[in-house]
């Protein structure tokens, strides 16, 4: 996730206030074999800016999902309409932020009322999440604390986690802990590594605590994809996509998506992969690329 994708996708889906241009009537195209999910604002320009017609474009291009970072910020009312079209639909719905802090150490601190403060955004997550029939929320552990060894940070990340945890369990919710890079977009945050990641869930030792792998953040990190994938598989629950460089669709950068795909289709792997991603081309013909680059992705053998 990134602070800028987080900031644009909750400010830029409201209702139009004049006339917008409609989802085109379609017969809807064959769905993927993935779960891909587009946020809002990717496809505004063919469906218009009502999120309704969005997610009504998002369904006929056969897509199974949406993802949307802002969803706790948006109105409750809209919350709701949002779901209720979406179950008409048949769409699943992604993650969306619950707690993330880019500027403050958060849970790697042992003050009491950044805890307090940590586990308010984790129960208010537990309300919307059961409002949009979501399953996972995305949690960045904030900053790390140049004045304290590793070790102590981790520890108190570790407990954090495992009241945060207690929380969601018995609502059968996911916290997914999202690695971020350091080098191009999120110096000084406390998780930044699969590796590091997996080590974390594997000690939080809870069902309510995965990994959010965004493909993109660990190109940049340390790449090593499908391997790294291969050793976290048991603690991985949610995947996000994006090339490098640029972080637009796959096919405009560096990433073998048609490779990772089949892994992780091959795996059997049946969550969301949220397309956490701009477009590399602007209006319309930019979203068609942006679908024709999943559909040429997608066509992997399985």
């Amino acid at each position: 996730m990134n602070r800028r994708h987080f900031l644009v996708a909750a400010a830029g889906t409201g209702v139009a206030l004049g006339s917008a241009i409609k989802a085109n009537p379609q017969a809807p195209r064959a769905t993927f074999k993935l779960k891909y999910a587009p946020h809002f604002g990717m496809f505004r320009h063919s469906a218009g800016e009502d999120p309704i017609d969005q997610l009504k474009f998002i369904a006929e291009q056969g897509f199974l999902a949406l993802e949307d970072n802002g969803m706790k910020s948006r109105p409750l009312a809209l919350q709701e309409k949002i779901a209720a079209e979406m179950s008409r639909l048949g769409l699943e719905m992604g993650v969306f932020v619950a707690t993330a802090d880019f500027e403050n150490v958060t849970f790697a601190s042992p003050d009491p009322a950044a805890r307090e403060k940590i586990l308010k955004d984790i129960r208010e997550s537990v309300e919307v999440a059961q409002r949009v029939n979501a399953r996972w929320v995305t949690v960045v552990p904030g900053r790390y604390d140049l004045g304290k060894e590793w070790d102590y940070q981790t520890a108190q990340v570790i407990d954090n986690l495992k009241r945060c945890a207690e929380i969601l369990e018995p609502h059968n919710l996911v916290m997914v802990l999202e690695p971020l890079n350091p080098w191009t977009n999120h110096p000084g945050l406390f998780l930044t590594k699969i590796p590091q990641a997996y080590m974390i869930c594997r000690s939080v030792n809870s069902p309510a605590c995965k990994i959010l792998f965004d493909i993109y953040h660990q190109q940049i990190t340390e790449g090593n994809l499908i391997p790294n994938m291969e050793m976290a598989w048991d603690e991985i629950g949610y995947f996000q996509t994006g090339d490098n460089p640029g972080r637009n669709e796959p096919t405009t950068g560096e990433i073998n998506y048609l490779n990772i795909f089949k892994y992780i289709h091959s795996r059997g792997y049946n969550g969301i992969l949220g397309m956490e991603h701009g477009n590399s081309r602007p209006g319309v013909e930019g979203e068609k690329a942006v679908i024709e680059a999943y559909r040429k992705m997608d066509t992997f053998e399985a």
